[in-house]
């Protein structure tokens, strides 16, 4: 079982594709109400690692709690925001009625969304500040402004930890400082939040914990500990010659 201080505990995953292996070996601890980052060098399974760990694709071998419990025991805790690239935005739906959709897995598959869910849906759109855009058709949005409303779907579900795939990849200043403003929000509530990041020069501003990830974890920890051009270097291999920190 978990300590009391470990939200998500991963232990010997591996996942390969045929017979090359994406993730080896990870073992990972995810500390409470931490605001933690993955990053790594194109190709290291940052991605992946946390599909693996949502169990949304199959793992070769090793074990993933959360909260002390299997994924499939908790996942009305767990809210999910994928990579934009990976969403039909072609659909024909709102952005009031895509954040709805975030209700449905606590309603139940045959009960509708009510006033609670719309209100829900509407407080939420309002904290990302998409009100203003809640009739509009989701594929009419900017790329900034669909990771506001994806994200907004994330906050209607209420859950305890919260998995972001590269949400700030491809927008604007504004809806960066938007969306990592609601994050620090949700941090500070005491909830948690892992982030697969690309940017390495805002890691030491906007996280407090990180996991260096090339195939396997070269380091973890809170970000003034780990987060070194020693251990960059390391993870990202010799040839890495910038300074970050």
């Amino acid at each position: 079982m978990l300590g009391l201080d470990t939200v998500v505990h991963v232990e010997d995953l591996t996942v390969a594709y045929g017979e090359k292996p994406v993730l080896w070996d990870v073992d990972l601890h995810i500390p409470k109400g931490r605001m933690t980052a993955i990053v790594g060098p194109n190709g290291a399974g940052k991605s992946t690692l946390m599909k693996a760990i949502l169990g949304v694709i199959d793992r070769t071998s090793g074990y993933v709690e959360i909260f002390g419990e299997e994924v499939d025991q908790v996942k009305g805790k767990i809210a999910y925001v994928p990579q934009s690239g990976s969403v039909d935005w072609d659909f024909p739906t709102t952005v009031l009625d895509v954040v709805m959709m975030g209700t449905y897995g606590k309603l139940g598959l045959f009960k509708k969304p009510g006033k609670r869910e719309r209100d829900l849906a509407l407080s939420a759109l309002k904290k990302v500040r998409m009100e203003d855009f809640v009739n509009r058709q989701i594929s009419q949005l900017s790329g900034g402004q669909q990771q506001r409303v994806f994200l907004a779907r994330a906050l209607v579900q209420e859950a305890d930890i919260y998995f972001l795939d590269e949400p700030l990849k491809g927008v604007d200043l504004r809806t960066e400082h938007t969306i990592m403003e609601i994050l620090n929000g949700l941090r500070d509530e005491g909830k948690n939040v892992l982030v697969v990041h690309h940017d390495l020069k805002t890691v030491p501003t906007y996280f407090d914990d990180v996991v260096l990830l090339n195939v396997r974890v070269y380091y973890e920890g809170p970000v003034e500990e780990v987060f070194t051009n020693e251990n960059i270097r390391e993870t990202f291999g010799t040839g890495k010659e910038e300074v970050y920190v």
